[in-house]
């Protein structure tokens, strides 16, 4: 059998853990596998942890139990977190990216991995104390930042359609009246994507008037199921009436100007 080293050991462990955030190890997965002492097993983690401390690089925790063990909570410093603020702010003021309605043009920017890899890191740090079962999005744009979310909260994604679909089975649908121009819009979702009594935490690209986080919250009830969180990556705040209150944003989109240029901020997340 082959003799690990214990830098061996300790970058295996990290890699296992940081790949698999919010999953329960047993210690005896890491003993069986190295085919060391669990006393070994413990020093390595030890030094893990500590090492994730000292760089606010997310954090791990101990379950007690028989079926117990370690997990991984994912986690960003706060100075890089505010620095990728500032930086999604510098890309968002470009004047090409408005669009009728004061909307911005985000797609490019959340199907990028690096960039959407970080704003799920910081959503998924300010919900990492919530127990939930499922992150919820609405098709189409918020898919990418909330599978995102998900994987580092490891929970399951959930993607909520415009419209009923034939291959979806049996659903569950809602009309709902759109925060920004009052017009009555649908949002349907199989009953076979979620468990009942579930809880759970909502994740999109853009909030105007808080219409789609507000129907969420009602169809949610349809499953007996609860909101605990919504997570925005730009709020538009510019709209005061929100029909939703009790969320966070990552970047306030504060005015569109006369020359059509976007005044953003980063939220005050970050204060």
């Amino acid at each position: 059998m082959y003799k690990f080293s214990r830098n061996q050991r300790v970058s295996a462990i990290m890699k296992l853990l940081v790949e698999n955030p919010n999953k329960i190890v047993n210690l005896n997965s890491f003993t069986e596998l190295f085919n060391a002492a669990k006393s070994t097993v413990s020093e390595d983690i030890f030094i893990v942890r500590d090492t994730l401390n000292r760089l606010n690089m997310g954090r791990i925790e101990t379950v007690p139990g028989a079926a117990g063990g370690v997990k991984y909570i994912s986690g960003l410093p706060e100075e890089k977190a505010k620095e990728y603020a500032k930086s999604l702010c510098d890309a968002l003021s470009d004047k090409s990216r408005v669009t009728p309605g004061d909307f911005l043009y985000l797609t490019d920017l959340i199907c990028n991995p690096e960039i959407v890899h970080k704003a799920g890191l910081i959503l998924a740090s300010a919900f990492s104390d919530i127990q939930i079962d499922y992150v919820i999005t609405v098709e189409t744009k918020g898919i990418p930042l909330a599978y995102e979310v998900s994987k580092l909260l490891g929970v399951q994604l959930v993607i909520v359609r415009r419209e009923n679909k034939i291959t979806e089975g049996p659903s569950v649908s809602i009309n709902y009246v759109s925060g920004s121009n009052r017009r009555i819009q649908n949002m349907s979702l199989s009953k076979k994507a979620m468990k009942k009594g579930s809880n759970c935490i909502f994740i999109d690209d853009f909030m105007k008037a808080g219409g789609t986080a507000f129907g969420i919250i009602d169809l949610m009830k349809e499953f007996e199921s609860t909101v605990l969180g919504i997570g925005i990556l730009v709020d538009n705040v510019q709209t005061p009436k929100k029909k939703v209150h009790d969320y966070i944003s990552i970047v306030d989109l504060i005015e569109i100007n006369e020359e059509g240029f976007a005044k953003l901020e980063p939220s005050k997340l970050f204060k």
